[in-house]
């Protein structure tokens, strides 16, 4: 047995009793934990006694709790993609009105698009196969994928912001909102779905190939890296729709929708499954446009949005 864990003898359970009386005390008049752990210490050392590992992991953890910054005592609560759900309440009847383009279709246009989009495409068939009527299955799949791009986009243009000490043109941070958004799009299937084991290895090899292949890609043609992830989320908001209608049928039950996605989503607290379902799919409809919209901006060499605010109501007060 370790010397540590000795806690019979006496000299021993009387200082712990000690201390967890004085830890009591402390806590109702105010003292600060760290003192009080010092003041043990210190009289432990007196009668050479030994520390119990019980006793030892509650000074460490009030020394966590007593040295943990004022910044960090406040959570970053993640906020929703769409500005529109910050500003009411959504119920099935807003989220069933807004006019998302479900159809809404980018042509490829030149030879780089249709790589991509063909690229996609390509993807699509073996999920089909593979998940077949499984949405839920395949929406972890699909999100765990999605929310790779906006990371690396920002992490790329980041470095190259370093690099060229000058500012982004406003595009890290949206791609970072984008990339958070998607994670909270999985947060919220895996309180739905368990992901069985050899399912969770199948996403994680999946999405690190996928990371290491587009990192590459974004790295010579972001251009191409956007579009992509356009055509990408074209494919998500036709699934999410498949979706729906597997809800509407009876083939998959509209369960109550999770506590997180109600809090993050502003829903109703009778809200359902299939009323996450569409706000998950109004979230990937904007990133389809945003997505299409960045590759042209970069086509047309008109990258820093700070150029097309100048003269708005959002007109930045600074350039980042």
């Amino acid at each position: 047995m370790s010397a540590i864990a000795i806690t019979k003898a006496p000299a021993a359970r009387a200082a712990v009793v000690q201390f967890q009386t004085s830890t009591v005390l402390a806590r109702s008049f105010g003292i600060k934990s760290t003192l009080r752990a010092q003041k043990f210490m210190a009289k432990l050392a007196k009668q050479d006694t030994v520390i119990p590992a019980t006793t030892q992991k509650q000074l460490e953890q009030d020394s966590l709790v007593e040295d943990m910054p004022r910044e960090l005592k406040v959570p970053m609560t993640p906020l929703p993609i769409r500005a529109d759900t910050m500003e009411r309440q959504w119920k099935t009847n807003d989220l069933e009105s807004l006019d998302i383009g479900v159809k809404k279709h980018r042509k490829p246009e030149n030879i780089a698009d249709t790589i991509a989009y063909y690229a996609v495409k390509s993807a699509r068939k073996p999920t089909d196969i593979f998940f077949r009527n499984k949405y839920l299955h395949r929406s972890v799949m699909l999100e765990v994928v999605a929310a790779v791009p906006g990371m690396v986009g920002a992490l790329i243009r980041h470095i190259k912001s370093l690099q060229g000490m000058r500012h982004d043109g406003g595009w890290i941070g949206h791609l970072l909102h984008e990339a958070e958004n998607e994670r909270m799009h999985l947060m919220t299937w895996m309180e739905v779905g368990k992901p069985v084991l050899w399912e969770r290895a199948l996403i994680a090899t999946v999405q690190t190939g996928f990371f290491a292949i587009f990192s590459i890609l974004y790295m010579f043609s972001p251009r191409t890296a956007h579009r992509v992830v356009g055509y990408l989320e074209e494919e998500a908001v036709t699934s999410y729709t498949h979706f729906i209608k597997e809800i509407d049928a009876g083939r998959i039950e509209n369960v109550k929708a999770p506590d997180i996605a109600i809090a993050y989503w502003n829903l109703e607290e009778t809200a359902t499954l299939r009323d996450v379902v569409l706000a998950v799919r109004a979230d990937e409809a904007l990133h389809r446009d945003t997505n299409h919209h960045f590759s042209d901006r970069i086509r047309a060499g008109r990258e820093s949005l700070f150029e097309d605010l100048e003269h708005t109501e959002n007109k930045p007060r600074i350039k980042y």
